[in-house]
């Protein structure tokens, strides 16, 4: 449903009226009251009743004098031309079989000397059946996939992948994640992501498919900053691979803790779970040092989220706030393995950790700046 013109879009009044009045949409799920993000859609007041004017009066068209300029032309990139772009090969037929899929792809990115990002933007050719991507970043010396072809797509075992890449994580970052409901990656005025020279990409693909066999072909292109930026943004982890869901629980917990072992500045918290997820919770646990140790700490929440899996959200801090070396970071999962959960692939069975339709994840990806002279090594989460 495009909203680039009135032809597009007034024919649709009572439709954008009634969902907006309900706040189905824009999607918002983080809770207000935790926490305040600055990618939050949610309408005011004032504009719900504007609309509902609007479509109650048949939708009229306003004034073209008073429409937006639309931006120079920079072909489908949101970013603006980019620097470099790098296309992965053609996957022919997508996944034939129902629910989530993942694939993966390497590419050499050929760097002879580190870059800075500045921006990044992957463009799929099919995005109605690309669930999500994530585009990692791994330095010649990781020795995570080592195995896996390059320069074409393949499955591999998923406990495989996902050990490898949290065996790695010292050494190895996200560059930029596609998903519905977050924009492309374009980081604030001096600060950047950054790619080792001779490091390689690596593309996680999450695919549903509808029975279409038209091939998918993606390509991520990135803006190189001019200039070394002041602070390098480092995209961080807590996650918990050992759980298991009791068939029909419908408010089951599963938590991950780390503690941040140098100074940095948060910036934004992405949450990642399956069909099952429920709720998610960002926590700083403050301990007193002198009181009992049987004594509870103190929960701080940073950010909760109303989760729901065909919006994958990176919600970024309004507060960019300095956390001290040694604070403890908590999150916390909530899942749904109940028939109550309309998108529950079976409530009737135990549900472990993986990469499987069938199986969930915990995952907590968080960016935060620190100085672009430091070391990625000396900033892997302790559990």
């Amino acid at each position: 449903m495009p909203f680039e013109t009135y032809e597009d879009t007034g024919r649709y009044s009572k439709l954008i009226s009634t969902v907006t009045g309900d706040k189905t949409m824009p999607p918002s799920f983080a809770v207000p009251e935790i926490g305040q993000v600055t990618n939050d859609p949610s309408l005011s007041r004032e504009q719900i009743e504007t609309l509902k004017n609007w479509a109650d009066a048949n939708g009229p068209a306003g004034n073209p004098a008073d429409a937006p300029v639309h931006p120079r032309e920079s072909g489908h990139w949101s970013i603006g031309y980019p620097t470099k772009i790098v296309s992965l090969s053609n996957f022919g037929q997508l996944p034939v079989s129902h629910g989530p899929q993942y694939i993966y792809e390497i590419v050499r990115t050929r760097f002879t000397r580190g870059r800075w990002i500045q921006a990044a933007e992957i463009s799929p050719s099919r995005p109605a059946n690309l669930l999500h991507a994530v585009v990692f970043i791994r330095p010649r010396d990781s020795k995570w996939l080592r195995k896996a072809p390059v320069g074409k797509p393949f499955v591999t075992d998923t406990v495989t992948a996902a050990r490898g890449v949290s065996e790695n994580w010292k050494t190895s970052d996200i560059l930029v994640v596609y998903s519905s409901g977050s924009p492309a990656g374009q980081w604030p005025t001096g600060m950047a992501k950054f790619i080792p020279a001779g490091a390689d990409l690596i593309f996680q693909m999450q695919y549903v498919t509808d029975g279409n066999v038209e091939a998918d072909r993606i390509e991520i292109g990135m803006l190189f900053s001019k200039k070394a930026p002041a602070m390098r943004i480092l995209t961080l982890q807590i996650a918990n691979q050992n759980f298991v869901i009791p068939p029909n629980a419908s408010e089951y917990r599963v938590d991950a803790r780390g503690i941040l072992p140098k100074d940095a500045r948060l910036l934004s918290c992405f949450p990642l779970m399956h069909l099952r997820g429920k709720r998610f919770e960002y926590d700083i646990i403050h301990r007193d040092q002198i009181a009992d140790l049987r004594s509870q700490p103190k929960i701080e929440t940073l950010l909760r989220v109303n989760y729901d899996s065909r919006w994958q959200v990176n919600y970024t801090f309004v507060e960019r706030r300095m956390l001290e070396a040694g604070t403890e970071l908590q999150a916390v999962a909530w899942y749904d393995n109940s028939q109550l959960n309309p998108r529950n692939p079976n409530p009737n069975v135990s549900v472990r950790w993986g990469e499987k339709p069938s199986d969930e994840i915990m995952a907590c990806f968080f960016d935060v700046a620190i100085p672009a002279t430091a070391n990625r090594e000396d900033y892997a989460p302790l559990d």
